[in-house]
């Protein structure tokens, strides 16, 4: 610690109470509560008071903070920062797929640094690779009275806009597909804040026995926890990476037996590919493989269907799941390709019958980037640049429309003469519907029926594919590939 409390400060006092340690990097007076008759925090007492003797060290399970040398050993047990017991749910790399080291790619440079045959070899073998892959998805851009009002709230920024339709839009599709209904369990997968299952929530209105599994490995502020009153939803956050997460671990998925929809909005590359493993891999095959019968249909053997299921009686069948199955649909906006990752990455197969690899797909994932850095500067024109920066630390803070890059990257403006903005555009484009069909291609064989589509429009969101998937035996007209 650079300065000493002595120094004199004739522009700022410490405030009453408050401790008396000058912190030179900040230009003011430490702010810490002082014990009563104390002149600095237990922070600073060592560095600022000479006459005491003992030593104050760096953490080291955080160095952010000190401890007294002689009271470590004490603190480290109680030590915020410590490793916490692992809960049940917690099965290190669950999710992660095979590790095959034969294919593991060694130093790549990157591809400013191809040369102009080997950058040409690389679109040949994508354009070879997408030939007979439609390039042009259904738009389906829809909303849903939830959240009616809120998108007319005059109050709202150009960010809150942009959010909410993108929230009313996808709620619009789960709907479509039937899974909006009662007595279903929704996982939410990088829920940040759980904004998109909070408006699940209120489109359920009044439904029964409603779960929500909210997953985001990093601490954030639960800003819309507060708003969950309702008796009928049950709102459960896991603080944990989707690498490690075992649904059917978790006590209430593994007593209730309630079909699960996974969700999400804007997950990132590879979390997209841990979320699916995670959902149609560890859950639903470990639900199958038990060899008991669903909770559901050992009460239809006790109960008439009436009173296990009043609701189809009461018209309301079209969301009512005809077969229990272990996931009902999944609903996710894809995100961020160039964070995606071979080991992960669930369509191997489907990279592997194309003649392609785990240097090929390092290529394609990084060239990805290209379908959102070209639009760039026209999507930041379109939108208030000035409101942007303005509402830095709000809910835009979950997206990543820039695809990684920045107008001035070396990898917007390499290869000149080779590939103009619109040829790289394009070419990124076929990346991720190449990376994309690899992941429909999974889901196919699995026993679901997926689909990719436009959920929202370019200038609310570069980002704007949606990957949705019903179970091979739903009856819903909307499960088409």
């Amino acid at each position: 610690m650079a300065a000493s409390a002595s120094t004199p400060h004739t522009t700022d006092f410490p405030a009453e109470g408050r401790c008396s340690y000058y912190v030179e990097k900040k230009k003011r007076f430490c702010r810490m509560v002082v014990a009563a008759g104390k002149r600095f925090c237990g922070e600073h007492a060592g560095a600022a008071e000479e006459e005491n003797a003992r030593k104050r060290i760096l953490c080291p399970l955080d160095p952010k903070h000190t401890v007294y040398e002689d009271q470590l050993a004490k603190h480290l047990k109680k030590c915020n920062s410590r490793e916490k017991p692992k809960p049940d749910f917690f099965i290190q790399d669950i999710n992660a797929g095979l590790k095959d080291e034969t294919e593991i790619p060694e130093q790549l440079v990157p591809i400013s640094s191809l040369s102009e045959e080997q950058l040409e070899n690389l679109i040949k073998k994508l354009r070879k690779a997408s030939e007979g892959l439609n390039s042009t998805l259904k738009d389906q851009i829809m909303s849903h009275p939830a959240l009616h009002d809120a998108l007319n709230d005059p109050k709202n920024g150009d960010s809150a806009t942009k959010h909410l339709k993108q929230q009313a839009s996808i709620l619009g599709n789960i709907e479509k597909l039937k899974l909006l209904g009662p007595r279903r369990c929704f996982v939410e997968f990088g829920a940040g804040k759980g904004k998109l299952s909070h408006w699940v929530d209120i489109a359920l209105k009044d439904a029964e026995k409603v779960h929500f599994i909210l997953v985001e490995k990093v601490t954030t502020r639960f800003k819309a926890n507060g708003k969950h009153r309702k008796k009928n939803s049950v709102f459960e956050r896991l603080q944990i990476d989707i690498q490690h997460l075992c649904l059917n671990k978790i006590p209430l998925l593994s007593k209730e037996k309630l079909p699960v929809v996974g969700i999400g909005k804007h997950l990132c590359g590879v979390a997209t590919d841990l979320a699916l493993r995670c959902l149609v891999e560890t859950y639903a095959a470990s639900c199958e493989e038990r060899n008991e019968e669903p909770l559901a249909k050992r009460r239809k053997n006790d109960k008439t269907d009436k009173e296990i299921n009043p609701l189809a009686k009461e018209g309301n069948e079209k969301n009512v799941p005809e077969k229990w199955t272990p996931v009902a649909g999944i609903v996710i906006a894809l995100c961020c390709h160039h964070r995606c990752d071979w080991r992960h990455y669930v369509g191997k197969e489907y990279f592997r019958a194309l003649g392609l690899g785990a240097v090929d797909f390092h290529y394609f994932q990084r060239m990805s980037s290209w379908a959102t850095c070209g639009m760039r500067k026209t999507f930041l024109e379109a939108s208030n640049v000035t409101s942007k920066r303005k509402d830095k630390h709000s809910d835009d803070s979950e997206e990543h429309d820039d695809g990684g890059c920045r107008i001035t990257d070396n990898s917007t403006e390499s290869l000149p003469g080779l590939l103009t903005v619109e040829e790289k555009k394009k070419i990124g484009h076929l990346c991720k519907l190449l990376i994309d069909q690899g992941r429909v291609e999974y889901l196919q064989q699995k026993g679901f029926s997926p689909a990719l589509q436009y959920y929202t429009d370019p200038l609310v969101s570069l980002e704007n594919v949606l990957l949705t998937a019903l179970p091979n035996h739903s009856s819903s007209p909307e499960t088409s590939a």
